[in-house]
């Protein structure tokens, strides 16, 4: 008779309300989450291993300029010796550019022979621009679709190996 006395004092003292209400929440609250997508379409893409509509985060590179220091015309110049030296059907030999009005000049090297990538043709290159009394010397590459002209994707200070 007394275990049943404090055991009707205890869940006087404490009612099973006032302890499991308390517990419910501490599980709730510790436990994990899981972000599900909600529409049918991105979802189905996500389980798939595709890619999600909606693509968050990512910012676009800006597209690579041969030099700062070259007004648009020194650069429209440029790139038509550009297109001229990496045309895959070309001699291989390099292709000089200049403008008299700014004073100007360069020239492009094709190194090694063109190649496929991502559906594109490439070709590495050298390059020279002299322009405001400053001389550099770049190594890069550059790709273009068939129709397409030619547009930077790699381009850095040449450094001899």
């Amino acid at each position: 008779m007394r275990n049943r006395h404090i055991a009707a004092g205890f869940s006087a003292q404490f009612p099973p309300a006032a302890i499991l209400a308390p517990i419910v929440a501490l599980c709730t609250l510790s436990s994990c989450s899981v972000a599900i997508p909600v529409s049918a379409s991105s979802s189905s893409a996500m389980w798939q291993g595709g890619a999600p509509e909606d693509v968050t985060g990512s910012i676009a590179k800006p597209p690579l300029k041969l030099s700062r220091r070259l007004d648009p015309e020194d650069l429209r110049r440029a790139v038509a010796a550009m297109s001229t030296a990496l045309d895959p059907q070309g001699s291989g030999a390099s292709v000089n550019w200049d403008n008299p009005q700014s004073g100007a000049k360069g020239s492009f090297t094709p190194v090694g022979q063109a190649y496929p990538l991502d559906g594109k043709i490439c070709r590495s290159f050298l390059a020279d621009v002299s322009a405001s009394e400053n001389v550099e010397r770049l190594q890069g590459a550059a790709c273009r679709e068939k129709t397409a002209e030619w547009a930077l994707t790699e381009l850095r200070p040449f450094k001899k190996s």
